[in-house]
């Protein structure tokens, strides 16, 4: 184990840090710092994610990696959405291997060695609108859709000509139960914030559908 290593573990208490976060533990050159970084690499004892973020490997860990805290981490200005957001929230009963987030700039791709994650642009007046701030038990933070901001993002995305909750139950394969969790404070929070046609069609005939 080299001296960073060391000090990663004595100092950061995050399983996933950046290039900032090693320049305050180790002094010196940005040469000597790159050194330890390439030698830590090169053995196995850290892994990167991609330029300027890693995570230590599982056997030195102090804590569970958690995939939506490293998606804010490589693209900050964006939220957990679509199904990544649906399947966190228990609505879709299938497991979701791709962590899919939204954010206002152009869509992209990162295939990393901790996992997959999509990027998909969704133009918005106010991309947080809609959009919590949730943290599990061991601290890690990331954005997410509300179910009903997932539910938006994915019928702009896949082109959906949905103003019902029908398709929901059908093609998403959510329970009724889940839809009727919907509030109508949620639709508020959205309003106008989409300049999509079919977006704002469904939006609205599904707040008419259950508020009526």
């Amino acid at each position: 184990m080299n001296t960073l290593v060391k000090e990663i573990l004595k100092n950061v208490k995050m399983p996933v840090f950046t290039t900032l976060e090693i320049s305050a533990l180790i002094s010196g050159s940005p040469d000597k710092r790159y050194a330890l970084v390439k030698r830590a690499i090169t053995h196995g004892d850290i892994i990167r994610i991609k330029r300027g973020l890693y995570t230590l490997s599982p056997i030195y860990r102090k804590a569970v990696l958690n995939s939506y805290t490293v998606s804010q981490m490589i693209q900050t200005l964006s939220y957990i959405s679509l199904e990544s957001a649906l399947s966190n929230h228990g609505w879709i009963p299938e497991a979701v291997m791709t962590i899919t987030a939204v954010t206002h700039r152009v869509s992209t791709n990162f295939e990393t060695p901790v996992g997959y994650f999509s990027f998909e642009k969704v133009p918005q007046k106010r991309l947080f609108a809609g959009v919590e701030r949730l943290q599990d038990a061991e601290k890690n933070v990331w954005l997410q859709a509300t179910p009903l901001k997932a539910l938006a993002d994915y019928v702009y995305l896949h082109n959906c000509e949905w103003t019902t909750s029908e398709p929901l139950l059908e093609s998403l394969r959510i329970d009724e139960e889940h839809i009727h969790e919907i509030r109508e404070t949620d639709f508020c929070e959205l309003e106008g914030n989409y300049s999509n046609g079919r977006v704002n069609r469904f939006l609205q005939g599904l707040k008419e559908e259950l508020f009526p």
